[in-house]
This record gives structure tokens, C-alpha cells and sequence, in this order.
């Protein structure tokens, strides 16, 4: 059976830079956030689900995804949240569960998502990596990044799982904190995954 590992992180932690290290090493990565834009762009089944959740609006003219407006939305409505998320997280997963049978001949794969479980809670993970980073060091990257503001990195976190949280769903911590060798951390962790997957 392929050993499947999540990795998560806050915003700004550093996970798209992990991922790729380990892309470079032949891992391939699922991208969760990035494979739910493009099911809500494409998918015609999910697409005719949102609209009939939410409405015409929460597609352009042209038929993209209207993020900006479906956000307002959904900001201050968790139930209309929950029910976005129940129609969209179902298909995600099922595109995940191909990508892995895709996939059978690598060593192990990588599952990129801000929001995870601990490995085996409802979920096909066999362990979970964080990636973490200092708070200051995050806003810095995401405002580089970005171009938003300190108050509205603050509110993205305020809205994310605490780090505290993340460190008790986690088998695995790499440090993106600029001290510690990113490199070392992801071969190490290489070698060590490879080790247990054989």
C-alpha cells in the first residue's frame, strides 16, 4: 500500500517550499488548495452544486470562480461555510484518492493542506509533517508575498488551527525558521520516510 504523508502549516510557514524540496528529491506532491480551485473552476458537476448553494454570482461571466464574492459570503456565515465545504471537500478527496493510485511508483507521496487531522483520523495519512516558523517571520513573508497588511495576516491566523494544535497532530516538525537548515531537515526526513517505507 503507498505511505501517504500530510503536511501542513500556517500561512507563511514555508510549506510550498518544503514541497518542492521534496519535489526535487522525486516526491510527487498533491496540492489541496490549489486541486480545489481548479475542480471549482472545471468540475461541471461541483460547479452546478456551488451555484445552486450560493447562486449565480458565485461564478464570473466567463465561468471562474468567483473567490472574492463566495468569501464575503461565507466570512461571517459558518453554516453556509460548512455546506460550501461538505460539497467541494468530498470531490477533493476523491481527486486525491486517484492521484495516489496514479502515483503507485514513487516512495512515499506528500499531501499538502492547511487543515489536517492527525494521520489516520478520518483520513488516509500514515504520518503529518508541520512545517513551522516564528509568527513575525510568517507576517514578513506573507507581506512580501502578498502585499497585505499585518492586520489582515493576523485575521487569516486568528482564523487557521494554532500552532499548539498542529504540534499534537504531528509525527514530524521541520523548523522554516531560518536558523535551522531547511535542506538537512527534508533529506533527513527523506531518508527517514524511505527508511520505513521499505
Amino acid at each position: 500500500m503507498q505511505k501517504v504523508i500530510g503536511i501542513t502549516g500556517g500561512i507563511g510557514s514555508g510549506k510550498s517550499l518544503i514541497c518542492k524540496v521534496f519535489s526535487i528529491l522525486e516526491i510527487p506532491v498533491y496540492d489541496a488548495d490549489s486541486r480545489a480551485k481548479a475542480l471549482m473552476n472545471h468540475d461541471l458537476v461541483l460547479k452546478e452544486s456551488i451555484q445552486n448553494l450560493l447562486g449565480k454570482q458565485a461564478y464570473t461571466p466567463t465561468g471562474e470562480y468567483n473567490r472574492a464574492w463566495v468569501a464575503s459570503q461565507v466570512f461571517n456565515n459558518p453554516e453556509l461555510l460548512k455546506r460550501l465545504n461538505a460539497l467541494v471537500h468530498p470531490r477533493v478527496r476523491q481527486d486525491s484518492q486517484s492521484w495516489v493510485q496514479h502515483n503507485f511508483k514513487a516512495p512515499f507521496l506528500l499531501y499538502e493542506a492547511a487543515l489536517m487531522k492527525a494521520a489516520g483520523d478520518g483520513n488516509f495519512f500514515d504520518k503529518v509533517i508541520m512545517v513551522n516558523a516564528p509568527v513575525e517571520l510568517r507576517i514578513k513573508r506573507v507581506q512580501m508575498r502578498d502585499n497585505r497588511t499585518e492586520q489582515e495576516i493576523r485575521d487569516i491566523m486568528a482564523r487557521q488551527i494554532s500552532d499548539e494544535e498542529r504540534f499534537k497532530i504531528a509525527d514530524y516538525v521541520i523548523e522554516n525558521d531560518e536558523k535551522h537548515s531547511v535542506l538537512e531537515q527534508v533529506l533527513n526526513l527523506y531518508l527517514e520516510i524511505n527508511r520505513v517505507s521499505t
